[in-house]
């Protein structure tokens, strides 16, 4: 047989004719192969290679910068793989194409196709190397210069390199697996391959049938350089259990050791692996001869391995990148696009297989679901999270999506709440969820004995209780599991005892569970006609109503009290009540756990709002209860005293009763039961209005006559009341009265309408005193009936007669008599003093209330109110007039006054005048002087036709009766009577001034006004006017009315100066006569003028003109007409368009600078405006507002400020303008206005960084020097503006520019990015420091690290430290002492909080880094880090230790420094046997480090103590013994005669019987039996025992130990050995291990110099 050697030479020969002449088609094979081999995605298919039985199938790719074949490769890859390696047809079939050794078995599971799945490594590589049993070869992409062709000859290699160098790569300890691939890369390939080999999916062996481990890592010289993430994958299959012979589900765990420093990532996944049979029409071409699809389906369990990567959802053997958004993974022989990134979706191949994943996943499902028949439900719920319930955003995986949702609803696969041991499961369609708060009420039911069997058994089954929560909401919507129709909480409740067999705090649960969701769920279910609501009946038991039964508001009533100590004092009363219209209470234990109820404002407000339960204190009871006693004379009594013991007990207020009192129903003196009254009379026995009056006079009017039974003891409610206890309740309360104190009835008293005897009149006088005493009304009835009554005993003209108090009088003097006389017309009544005595005057106050007279002047009344009586009846003639007249004249001429007679009739309409019958008041006697106010008024004249000249004689008497005499000053008459204005005639000029003098004197003129001032009756220079319409000219202001031609003036020839009298009057009626409303007026068109902008430019000039003139004079425009000219538009700028005058400017020299950078509103000085001639009224224009000085504009210029959008157009001197003004702002002390700021807000301020807005500028002056150059920051360019400008620093400052030193250091901590240099930068940072500057975030917070003198980098204080004492952090982090310093340390530290040593995270990240380099450690460097840990040592650095570090240093005898091992492979010494036996047989170190010699600073035992805290155990405690039983070579030694002699005996029982031990005599005899009874046997060899020690890879390490001595508990034997002679110091070195006891190489060193010679 031919070698590997001699094969590929005769490859070479016969199949590519090297060495003969060259076959012109090799040049297409060239190119075909070039382009198919482009065409393929770069993996090999290790999985389809054959491996030896027991080999776990391995992968294995590292990356070195070794150019290990010499062809110049900056990295070369090489893949390990220990298959059975490549046989003489494999490598026959990669020197072809098509020819893969793999096909034909396609049905077997194979990846590859195409046959040119190795030739694709030629995208990467340009010489791809092969060694395998025995090959060493090579291919060439470039064509064989002997065949002209490429990638498929073979070349045989001799070095370069060699196994030698390829074995040192992969590992010298480790053989070499049987085929290694290496591939020197392209240098364009070198990163895409690095980002591959980093991103290696860990699911990658998910699926691979074969493949169980594969790793990744980078190889080169400094560990440091490496930039591929290192990892190792392992797979290993649990459970297989194979349901059919289609079907088998198995646990496959993965687990994932990323950067090589064995922290494992693992996670579990239950596979379901099926098979389905393929059907025709799904079959392709490329896979004809596939009979059966193999679907795998991948259920995590727990998070999945990523490495932060997408988590492909769909395999074909291995990942694409297709995203399916399903919790599972589908793998399956899809049909793959040439890249392997996706499936073909169009291929119905692919389609088939997606037809099967709903069956596969049902099926899978169920599996997981119910195979466990001993789990718990609890945990069911878990693994429906493998459902897809979110959609995915392939459409064809959601039909995939929506088929396995249509077949779970067919499926039994929900569990259901039971509460037996058997579990069930049903149709997600058939299952219903319960509300979180009726599943606790459920649960704290049931704890409490309620039986819940039947909780499925109302229509619908109930979701399990482990799967009812809020965290499987989205897959219980996804199933469809709905919550239970509202009425099945209905029938829960009655078909359990949920109301009356659960204690008072679960029903109170059970409540507020309705509450919360009456309004939105229960309101209109049959939940209303559940008995829900507890009460006490009338013999106290509980019992329940619906809510609907208390809704019904015709029906019960359930009340609760308000307050706590009401709740079994209303409880007990209403049972006395007989709970009347049924009316009942909650419970008392019910009230009295809602008052200790948290929710207890929630239940209350369901209870009163939705339910109709009432909530009601003693006050509203009582109330209540008012209405349902009418016909119960029992509970009518009951009542009261309810009442009184409520007040009693001050459950009532005085108040409160008072009112309850009022309404409630009386027990009369029949019996009858009565609620309607106005009063109450206190009980007829022994009552004194029975006497005084006989019958009951107010029971017309609804006072009721209390019965005897309010006068008796009673006992209710188990409270006694005593006899005549309620009297005084019922006279307070209930206001029940007697006379006197009773008040009057509003009802006619029989006695008041006949003559009352003298002892009845005093009588009644003396009751009306009483109530006149108490403030007590008298009714209108019994008022009535006394003041009418002719029951008054009176002399008439000497003759006696019987009158009603109204109409008697009783005189004091002797006027009565006078009044007798015939000239008096009328008869007057005087009280018969001789009948009465003098005692009638003793109530003189009592008669005047009951209408009784007693002046003079009430005698002239009644005698005028008679005559007035026939003035009504119009008998009142002629002659009775004069009559009067002639009475007044007597009584003067008595010497009697006649005012209170003259009071009786003035008013009268006795009097008959021009335009009628009226009284005196107010008529006049006609003469000549009334004739021109006869024009214009109706005056009531006198008749003097019908009185004759008689009536003249009397002007006297009508004087005093009012009658106007004489025109005098009877404005006001003539304004009373004042004709309409359409009857007024008053053009002439005499009527004309009769009406101002009217108006002169009148006290109240507006009607007279309203009469004349639309009246057009004043003639002007435009015709008649109304006073509204016209004008009084005044010559020293009426320039102002030239103006505009629209003013009517009066006629002052026309109505002679006399007019200019009455201005005040002429005002009043609405002519304008003075300035201020002729201001109004021309104002009024001024703005009409102004608004139609028509004011032309005469009227603007003549206007200016007058005003001119006006401010010469006392004359001063009013502030309306002030105003008006300042706030209405009138003025026309250059800008076009019309401005009020504070808004315009009058354009000077002061103005030109400032022009060119706004746009500002100058007047109009054109030719066709106003011209030149405008600014010969520069001070007027000034007075009303113009703009005339610079300083004067400075709002006009913020307003219209227009900075260009090239700012080098702007001028040095516009620069100073716009500073000027901004000087002008500050000096009237006004905030620059905002759109000021706004506009300024950009660059246009020259700086030595460019063109900067205000507040990114700075202004430099001498106080920057000591610290900072101009250059060093954004500073305002001094040589372009010239030094004035820091003259401006005020006005700098106010828009934003820096100008105070201190205030400028976060504009230059934002300015330190622009620059380079360390020497500026120093400087800035000292400036900060200076001013103590801390940063407010943001990018501000860099720090420049110095690379030389003009380079460097900026980082974040994050990845800085001031100090690093050991220099272990040179690489992690930037140490600023080493660039600047101790003042700047400082300051980083306070404002940029750069910590000012590593901290213990930093510390863990560097033995992280350590870790992944797998370089030894220097001694000095792992003190540092161990002395740190110490010092640093706390419960958080423990937590942070445990879960960083993973590699720990151990103890190695080597002189290379320290390494690092898995902290689950390094020990503790804590057995210095098995540690020296340990140590002698096995090669790697097994023991953690520790300093030797030791070190104060990092004590052994502290450094112990912290590594058993962060995991390490000991070896004692790991360690596995197995000791070897002893039969041969055994012979028995007698204990007394060699071992145990009496002296040790004695000495025993001497330490056993120390009084300290307190044993016992029988105790230490026993104890020592034991030692007498021992057995010791003596072996020929020595005794053997066994240890084992399991690593974390797996592995067990085995040893075994020769032991002298050995001591059998049980079986109370002693083996022991005589081997021989041992030295003293072998026994003190054996004893001292089997003590653990230890000397370090301090120790050793102290011994060596105490015995020199030993």
């Amino acid at each position: 047989m031919a070698t590997p050697r001699e094969h590929i030479e005769e490859i070479r020969r016969k199949k590519f004719n090297i060495g003969g002449e060259p076959d012109p088609k090799n040049e297409d094979l060239h190119h075909a192969v070039n382009y198919l081999s482009a065409e393929l995605y770069s993996k090999d298919n290790a999985e389809d290679n054959e491996y030896f039985e027991g080999v776990q199938p391995s992968l294995e790719f590292v990356i070195t910068s070794r150019d290990i074949t010499c062809t110049g490769a900056s990295a070369t890859l090489l893949v390990f793989n220990n298959e059975k390696g490549f046989s003489s047809k494999n490598i026959e079939s990669i020197c072809s194409v098509g020819r893969s050794t793999k096909k034909g078995f396609r049905k077997h599971g194979y990846i590859g196709e195409k046959g040119i799945g190795f030739k694709s490594v030629f995208l990467i590589t340009a010489q791809p190397y092969i060694f395998s049993n025995g090959y060493q070869i090579r291919f060439n992409e470039e064509p064989c210069s002997q065949c002209k062709v490429g990638y498929i000859v073979p070349e045989w290699v001799d070095d370069n390199p060699t196994l030698s160098t390829i074995k040192q790569i992969h590992g010298a300890d480790t053989s070499l697996p049987t085929t290694t691939i290496v591939l020197p890369l392209k240098p364009d390939k070198v990163k895409p391959v690095k980002q591959q080999l980093s991103t290696v999916h860990p699911e990658v062996l998910l699926f691979l049938l074969k493949i169980k481990r594969l790793s990744v890592k980078e190889d080169n010289e400094d560990p440091r350089l490496n930039s591929v993430t290192a990892i190792s994958i392992s797979s290993e299959k649990y459970f297989v259990k194979r349901k059919n012979i289609d079907a088998e589900s198995y646990l496959l765990n993965l687990s994932a050791d990323e950067h090589g420093d064995n922290s494992e990532s693992e996670c579990s996944y239950h596979m379901w692996r099926q098979r389905f049979p393929v059907s025709q029409e799904n079959k392709v071409e490329r896979r004809m001869e596939v009979e059966e699809w193999v679907l795998t389906l991948a259920f995590p369990n727990g998070q999945r391995l990523n490495r932060g990567m997408n988590l492909p959802g769909v395999y074909a053997f291995l990942p694409t990148e297709m995203a399916t958004n399903f919790p599972f993974i589908i793998q399956a022989d899809f049909l793959l696009a040439s890249s392997r990134e996706k499936i073909l979706m169009d291929n119905k191949w692919n389609q088939g297989i997606l037809g099967c994943v709903p069956s596969a996943f049902i099926n899978a499902f169920i599996s997981l679901v119910k195979t466990l028949e001993d789990a718990p439900v609890s945990s069911l719920p878990p693994m429906f999270e493998f459902l897809p319930i979110n959609s995915s955003p392939c459409p064809e995986l959601n039909a995939v999506r929506e088929n396995i949702k249509e077949k779970l609803m067919k499926e039994n696969i929900v569990p259901c709440e039971s509460h037996m041991e058997q579990k069930f499961f049903q149709k997600p369609g058939e299952v219903g969820r319960l509300m979180p708060a009726f599943w606790n009420i459920l649960i704290k039911a049931k704890n409490q004995g309620v039986n819940l069997h039947n909780i499925s058994s109302h229509g619908i089954y109930v979701l399990s209780s482990s799967f009812d929560r809020r965290k499987y909401d989205p897959i219980l919507n996804f199933l469809g599991v709905k919550l239970v129709e509202d009425e099945w909480y209905a029938k829960c409740i009655r078909g359990t005892n949920l109301v009356l067999g659960v204690s008072e705090e679960v029903y109170l649960e059970l409540l507020l569970f309705l509450a919360k969701k009456w309004q939105s769920n229960f309101q209109k279910t049959s939940i209303k006609n559940v008995p829900l609501l507890k009460y006490t009946r009338i013999h106290g038991d509980v019992s329940l109503y619906s809510v609907h039964e208390v809704l019904q508001r015709n029906g019960v009533k359930v009340f609760v009290s308000c307050e706590h100590r009401h709740i079994s004092w209303l409880i007990d009363w209403n049972r006395e009540f007989r709970c009347i219209a049924d009316q009942f209470f909650v419970p008392n234990l019910t009230q009295e756990a809602l008052q200790l109820c948290s929710n207890r404002q929630t239940i209350l407000e369901w209870l009163l709002h939705k339910v109709g339960v009432e909530a009601v204190n003693v006050y509203q009871y009582a109330a209540l209860l008012v209405g349902l006693l009418h016909n119960d004379k029992k509970l009518a009594i009951a009542y009261v005293h309810f009442l009184y013991h409520s007040l009693s007990r001050t459950f009532l207020s005085e108040r409160e009763v008072n009112h309850l009192c009022g309404s409630m129903p009386l027990v009369d003196n029949y019996g009858r039961v009565s609620t309607r009254r106005s009063g109450v009379l206190v009980p007829a026995y022994g009552s004194k209005w029975v006497s005084l009056i006989g019958s009951n006079p107010w029971r017309d009017e609804g006072f009721v006559e209390l019965g005897e039974d309010y006068l008796y003891s009673g006992k209710f409610a188990s409270i006694s009341t005593p006899e005549k206890q309620l009297t005084h309740f019922l006279k307070s309360h209930l206001l029940a009265s007697d006379v006197p104190d009773i008040s009057p009835p509003n009802a006619v008293i029989p006695t008041m309408s006949a003559p009352l005897t003298k002892q009845n009149t005093f009588f009644l006088l003396d009751w009306i005193r009483c109530l006149k005493r108490k403030g007590v009304r008298m009714p209108e009835r019994f008022c009535k009936c006394i003041k009418e009554g002719r029951w008054m005993k009176i002399s008439l003209s000497g003759s006696p007669d019987y009158r009603s108090p109204s109409e008697s009088f009783l005189p004091d003097s002797s006027w009565g008599n006078l009044l007798q006389h015939d000239s008096v017309l009328v008869d007057i009544p005087i009280i018969d003093q001789g009948f009465y005595g003098h005692k009638i005057h003793d109530y003189k106050e009592e008669l005047k209330s009951l209408g009784v007279m007693f002046e003079y002047g009430e005698a002239c009344q009644f005698i005028g109110k008679h005559l007035m009586y026939l003035a009504a009846a119009l008998t009142l003639t002629k002659g009775n007039v004069l009559s009067i007249l002639k009475f007044i004249k007597f009584l003067r001429e008595k010497y009697l006054s006649p005012e209170d007679f003259i009071r009786s009739i003035r008013e009268g309409r006795w009097l008959r005048t021009s335009i009628g019958d009226r009284s005196p008041v107010g008529s006049v006697l006609f003469d000549q002087e009334w004739k021109v106010a006869a024009q214009i008024s109706n005056i009531p004249f006198i008749d003097q036709d019908y009185y004759g000249e008689e009536i003249l004689y009397f002007k006297t008497e009508l004087q005093m009766l009012g009658v106007v005499i004489g025109f005098g000053q009877s404005y006001q008459l003539v304004a009373d009577y004042l004709k309409s204005p359409a009857h007024i005639s008053a053009l002439t000029a005499e009527s004309g001034l009769f009406v101002l003098e009217c108006l002169c004197h009148l006290r109240s003129s507006d009607e007279f006004v309203r009469a004349f001032r639309d009246k057009k009756f004043l003639k002007t220079n435009l015709g008649y006017m109304s006073p509204v319409e016209s004008h009084l000219f005044n010559p020293e202001w009426g320039c102002l009315l030239q103006v505009f031609n629209s003013f009517p003036l009066i006629d002052q020839n026309f109505y002679g100066s006399s007019i200019l009298w009455y201005k005040n009057e002429l005002k009043q009626l609405g002519v304008v006569v003075d300035l201020e409303e002729a201001t109004k007026a021309f104002a009024r068109i001024f703005k009409q003028q102004a608004t139609l902008s028509s004011i032309s430019k005469d009227s603007v000039l003549l206007f200016l003109a007058c005003y001119r003139k006006l401010q010469g004079t006392t004359f001063k425009f009013p502030e309306d007409l002030e105003s008006c000219i300042r706030d209405v538009k009138w003025l026309r700028t250059r800008l076009s368009d019309y401005r009020v005058p504070r808004e315009c400017i009058l354009f000077g020299p002061d103005w030109e600078s400032i022009s060119s950078i706004s746009l500002l509103p100058f007047i109009d000085d054109s030719d066709n405006y106003y011209g030149k001639g405008i600014y010969e009224y520069e001070k007027e224009l000034k007075r009303i507002g113009v703009v005339i000085a610079f300083k004067a504009g400075y709002r006009l210029v913020s307003d219209r400020l227009y900075l260009p959008q090239d700012p080098g157009s702007i001028t040095t001197a516009s620069v100073y303008s716009l500073l000027e003004h901004i000087r002008n702002l500050q000096q009237q002390n006004e905030p620059l206005p905002e759109s000021f700021l706004k506009k300024i807000a950009k660059k246009w301020l020259k700086t030595h960084a460019g063109y900067k807005s205000p507040d990114k500028c700075l202004l430099f002056d001498s106080n920057w020097n000591s610290f900072l150059h101009q250059e060093d920051g954004p500073f305002i360019d001094e040589e372009f503006y010239g030094s004035k400008i820091t003259s401006y620093s005020k006005e700098l400052d106010s828009i934003g520019v820096t100008v105070e030193v201190r205030n400028g250091c976060p504009l230059l901590a934002s300015f330190l990015d622009f620059h380079s240099k360390f020497i500026t930068i120093v400087r800035i940072y000292n400036y900060l420091c200076e001013f103590k500057w801390e940063p407010d975030g943001g990018d501000t917070r860099k720090i420049w690290i110095p690379n030389g003198s003009d380079d460097g980098e900026w980082v974040i204080p994050e990845e800085c430290v001031l100090y690093d004492k050991n220099d272990l952090f040179g690489m992690q982090l930037n140490v600023l002492a080493i660039h600047y310093d101790q003042k700047l340390l400082i300051f980083f530290f306070n404002a940029l909080g750069v910590r000012r040593t590593p901290s213990v995270d930093d510390y863990c990240q560097l033995w992280k880094e350590w870790e992944n380099t797998g370089q030894p450690l220097s001694s000095a460097a792992c003190c540092a880090f161990w002395e740190y840990i110490i010092k640093n040592w706390s419960l958080k650095t423990e937590k942070t230790m445990a879960e960083h570090l993973l590699k720990l240093p151990v103890c190695s005898s080597g002189s290379d420094g320290i390494s690092m091992f898995d902290r689950h492979d390094v020990f503790i010494a804590d057995d210095l046997q098995l540690k020296d036996l340990f140590e002698n047989s096995f090669s790697r170190p097994l023991f953690v480090w520790y300093p030797q010699p030791s070190l104060p600073s990092l004590p052994r035992g502290k450094l112990f103590e912290i590594y058993s805290k962060i995991g390490v155990r000991t070896i004692s405690e790991s360690m596995q013994k197995e000791e070897v039983s002893i039969t041969d070579g055994v012979k028995n030694v007698i204990p007394r005669k060699n071992l145990i002699g009496k002296g040790l005996v004695r000495l025993i029982l001497g330490f056993l019987a120390d009084l300290s031990l307190e044993m016992e005599a029988e105790k230490r005899h026993e104890a020592v039996r034991c030692l007498l009874d021992l057995t010791v046997l003596e072996t020929l060899e020595p005794i053997t025992i066994g240890y084992s020690l399991s690593l974390s890879s797996g592995e067990i390490l085995k040893e075994e130990a020769r032991r002298m001595f050995r001591w059998e508990r049980e079986s109370k034997k002693i083996f022991y050995t005589e081997d021989g002679p041992v030295s003293w110091t072998q026994k003190c070195r054996f004893l001292m291990k089997s003590k653990n006891l230890q000397l370090f190489s301090e120790d050793e060193k102290f011994l060596s110099s105490a015995f020199p010679s030993d």
